[in-house]
């Protein structure tokens, strides 16, 4: 199985409202994307202070295949794009193999 991890560090800028969005939008693509096989999302509980990112998203897949086909889904893409990139100041991610 191939594991997604990625965090986001959210502009100081971002509002709440946006925020949300990102979570909500997505949080949609497990039915979207069918290759996706256990998926997590959530915002930092803020216990160490501010040195962590903000968002942190885990998506798990049975190959690499499974992996591609949602990293160039239109529909990964488009959330990305529409509701991602615009409040993302940093950006981090790893995949490997569990």
């Amino acid at each position: 199985m191939i594991r997604h991890m990625v965090m986001f560090r959210w502009i100081p800028e971002a509002t709440r409202e946006q925020k949300e969005q990102v979570k909500e939008e997505l949080g949609r693509l497990p039915g979207l994307v069918p290759q996706v096989r256990a998926f997590h999302l959530g915002e930092d509980l803020g216990l160490v202070g501010d040195v962590n990112f903000d968002f942190a998203l885990v998506a798990d897949f049975d190959d690499l295949a499974g992996y591609l086909a949602y990293r160039e889904s239109a529909e990964h893409k488009k959330i990305v794009e529409a509701y991602v990139q615009p409040i993302a100041g940093a950006r981090g991610a790893v995949q490997y193999e569990i």
